[in-house]
C-alpha cells in the first residue's frame, strides 16, 4: 500500500505596515510561539513578539523593496525589517533551512495559535504567559 501524496501547502502572503516589503511563504508552518527575550522586547517596543517558521525554500519576496534590510541581534541570527516603515517581519539564523516570520506580518492568521512562550522568565508580570501546549498537539 502506498502513502497518499501530501497536498502542497497553500501560499500565505504577508508584509510590512507600509506595504513596500511583501512576501509569500509556502510549506508547513512550524512552532508558532511568542518570545519575551530582551531583543524581541526592545525591537518591538512591546512585551513580546510572535513568530512562526516556514521552510526557507518556500519564501519569495514580492514587494517593490525586494528583500528586507538585515540587522544581527545575535552573533548568528539576524532580523529582517522594512527600511521605510521599520516593521520587523522575519528572523533568519545563519545556515538555517527555515525562516521565522512574525505572526503580525502574516496578519495574525487564526489557524496559527502560539503553542509556547520563549524566554518566559523575561515576561512582564501583568500579561498572562502563553501555556506550553506542544505535548497536546499530537494527541
Amino acid at each position: 500500500m502506498t502513502s497518499p501524496t501530501p497536498t502542497p501547502t497553500a501560499a500565505r502572503a504577508g508584509g510590512c505596515q507600509c506595504g513596500k516589503l511583501q512576501f509569500t511563504v509556502t510549506g508547513e508552518p512550524d512552532y508558532p510561539h511568542t518570545c519575551s527575550c530582551g531583543h524581541c522586547q526592545a525591537l518591538s517596543g512591546g512585551p513580546l513578539m510572535s513568530w512562526v517558521s516556514f521552510p526557507l525554500a518556500g519564501l519569495k519576496w514580492t514587494g517593490a523593496g525586494d528583500e528586507p534590510a538585515w540587522h544581527y541581534t545575535w552573533p548568528d541570527s539576524r532580523r529582517g525589517f522594512c527600511t521605510s516603515c521599520g516593521s520587523q517581519v522575519c528572523a533568519l539564523d545563519d545556515g538555517s533551512t527555515s525562516i521565522a516570520i512574525t505572526l503580525s506580518a502574516l496578519g495574525n492568521p487564526p489557524d496559527l495559535v502560539p503553542v509556547n512562550q520563549s524566554y518566559r522568565e523575561n515576561a512582564v508580570p501583568w500579561l498572562t504567559p502563553i501555556p506550553d501546549t506542544r505535548d497536546h498537539l499530537h494527541n
